[in-house]
């Protein structure tokens, strides 16, 4: 059976090329302009660095992406690939693989897997410059835990509190771009009861159901390649170990063409296993992916 490490580049080098020729065939995106399709976010979903948009990221193609996340006491890696159809569908598939690099729990190794599925509902986030009514789409992230490694006793999240080690998020996202402004806004609702996007499961000791969470993109195009920006998301408060709190970025973007894009930023995650490890500060760092597409 095929890991995580190595199913992901291998099914990305199967799909980049057939995609590629799909796209020439068709005609592609090239009424698109760059940067206003998103990247690919920390789920691997089209979007910012935190939170989703309603553009499908790809009309047609595939894309491959690479992210690396380095916090006070946590490094995050996530690699991932999507395919886009129609200009409407969007699936994705992203690996997760967390490292703590201090605290208490120095030294554990904790994985997950993100299955995602975006569909455009309604509106153009581009075109619709003659109305308020912004792209929406709908989407769903399926997501498997890998258990905890080095931890001796402690293998799942259901161990720190956690009611699942997995579970869904479900969410709608709203983007509009005012051209004459250069202006994105994104506004996401997501309905999930994922622990730290699901690193520490799903649900918890303190609270089990899933509740309704806001996220929100505002980017400012200074050039149509280059943009800055910044973003939020409030997270849930599940666990009686971890005083989970909300996380934001302020973040430079830059496509230098329509095959490649990256994205630097700052970024806080908020407090992670606080009260587990005797540790209250929040964890910021940086935040760099690196997207290829076709």
């Amino acid at each position: 059976m095929l890991t995580g490490k190595i199913a992901l580049p291998l099914i990305a080098a199967l799909l980049l090329p057939a995609m590629a020729g799909a796209q020439e065939r068709i005609g592609g995106d090239k009424g698109k302009l760059l940067l206003t399709a998103g990247f690919s976010d920390v789920e691997g979903t089209g979007g910012g660095g935190l939170v989703p948009w309603a553009g499908t990221d790809i009309g047609w193609g595939a894309n491959a992406h690479i992210t690396d996340i380095r916090l006070r006491d946590f490094d995050l890696r996530t690699l991932g690939i999507g395919v886009g159809l129609f200009d409407r569908f969007e699936v994705s598939a992203t690996r997760h693989e967390l490292d703590v690099t201090g605290t208490a729990l120095e030294g554990l190794e904790v994985s997950q897997d993100i299955f995602g599925l975006k569909v455009r509902v309604a509106g153009d986030a581009i075109y619709g410059q003659n109305t308020w009514l912004p792209q929406i789409a709908v989407g769903a992230e399926i997501k498997r835990h890998g258990g905890i490694d080095n931890g001796g006793p402690l293998v799942s999240p259901t161990q720190l509190g956690a009611s699942e080690d997995n579970g869904v998020d479900y969410y709608v996202a709203g983007t509009k771009v005012f051209l004459a402004q250069s202006l994105l806004v994104n506004v996401t609702l997501r309905y999930s009861k994922a622990n730290q996007i699901g690193l520490l499961g799903f649900g918890g000791d303190e609270k089990s159901d899933a509740s309704l969470g806001f996220e929100t993109t505002v980017g400012y195009m200074l050039t149509r390649k280059l943009a800055i920006g910044g973003e939020y998301r409030s997270k849930p408060d599940n666990l009686g170990v971890d005083d989970e709190g909300a996380a934001w970025d302020l973040f430079v973007a830059y496509a230098p063409n329509r095959h490649v894009s990256i994205v630097a930023a700052y970024l806080n995650l908020g407090n992670i296993l606080g009260p587990a490890t005797t540790v209250n500060h929040d964890q910021s760092g940086s935040y760099l992916s690196v997207q290829f597409g076709f």
